[in-house]
């Protein structure tokens, strides 16, 4: 069992392995756990093993680039297009919520040409909140996959722009790019209210506040709404769009919004075995809530491998509908393994 998991890479591989083998190191219950995770990463892994993620995510991306430079010209007043477009269409975003929101629809049958005006609109949402985030009223972060943010280029007052000018920007392009003879306007209204639910004070500004104001146990509501919002709103964005059921809807709220914070779980256990001194950990901690900053590495691996079982565990619902589950379960896997990478951070 435990070379068959060795196969792919995970930040937690190791650790499954002493606990197997070490019950001296951990509690009896961690261990269980442990086993159980094994069975099911097993059985998933042969459901994706002929899936190749990377070329269809890749193959994804540069559709998606091209929609959005469409999207988003350069038009009066250029210095806002321009730094709405330095977000945007930076090199090495990886375009996790469109491409989540792509494969949900296909899921249920749904044409990709109907899919791609709330892709693009969730990755101007998407790329609003990192803007804003990287604020230094914010969480004060000088870079953003590998460059310098927003802010940094354009300034504070620039970047404050071109967030609120992206936000409305994506609803508007649901509404006027989305072909109406693919998606009745009944779907695209409730589409554009989960996108509303899930960026607002009840979503992921909500988690933003948290993370600054802290407070004793809000570690999971910080995550679940900064990180989980944003894949439970594209899996549910893409379903609603192909005309999944209520149930089907939930399922992919549950599945997505454990893929979010999972990935970014995995984010933070790989950057604390990366941390070159104690310095570097206190930063962390007063920088954001996050498991691995509260908790420790241990507490957040575990909770990694109840994530990936339980986002799992909700795509079991969807087998009738046969092979076009694969990608989603594949994004689990990826999620927690980082099995190839595209070149970039993310």
């Amino acid at each position: 069992m435990v070379f068959s998991l060795t196969a792919i890479p995970s930040p937690f591989t190791t650790t499954i392995y002493l606990n197997l083998k070490s019950p001296n190191l951990y509690s009896q219950k961690h261990i269980k756990m442990s086993k159980t995770q094994c069975s099911l990463s097993v059985s998933s892994q042969s459901k994706t093993a002929q899936f190749d993620l990377k070329t269809y995510w890749t193959t994804l991306i540069g559709e998606i680039n091209q929609e959005l430079d469409r999207a988003v010209p350069i038009q009066y007043p250029d210095k806002i297009y321009e730094a709405m477009r330095y977000s945007v269409l930076a090199k090495g975003a990886k375009r996790s919520p469109p491409v989540m929101c792509v494969a949900a629809c296909e899921l249920f049958g749904g044409n990709r040409l109907a899919a791609f005006p709330t892709a693009c609109a969730l990755e101007m949402v998407h790329a609003a909140s990192l803007i804003h985030d990287d604020l230094p009223c914010m969480d004060d972060d000088p870079s953003r996959r590998g460059q310098p943010s927003n802010h940094k280029i354009y300034g504070v007052d620039m970047a404050i722009l071109a967030g609120d000018a992206l936000f409305p920007l994506g609803f508007s392009h649901i509404v006027s790019q989305t072909p109406s003879d693919l998606v009745p306007e009944q779907r695209l209204l409730r589409v554009i209210a989960e996108i509303a639910r899930a960026v607002g004070s009840k979503g992921m500004a909500a988690g933003q506040f948290l993370d600054l104001e802290g407070g004793p146990n809000a570690v999971e509501f910080v995550q679940e709404k900064k990180f989980g919002e944003m894949g439970e709103c594209s899996a549910v964005c893409g379903g609603l769009l192909a005309g999944a059921t209520d149930d089907e809807i939930q399922r992919l709220r549950r599945y997505g919004r454990a893929v979010g914070v999972l990935y970014q779980v995995v984010d933070d256990i790989l950057e604390a075995k990366t941390m070159k001194s104690k310095f570097d950990e206190e930063e962390k901690r007063k920088k954001r809530k996050s498991y691995v900053a509260v908790y420790g590495v241990e507490k957040a691996i575990e909770v990694a491998e109840e994530l990936r079982a339980k986002a799992k565990k909700e795509l079991d619902g969807f087998e009738k509908y046969g092979e076009s589950v694969v990608p989603l379960y594949s994004f689990v896997d990826y999620a927690a393994d980082r099995g190839f990478s595209f070149g970039e951070s993310s």
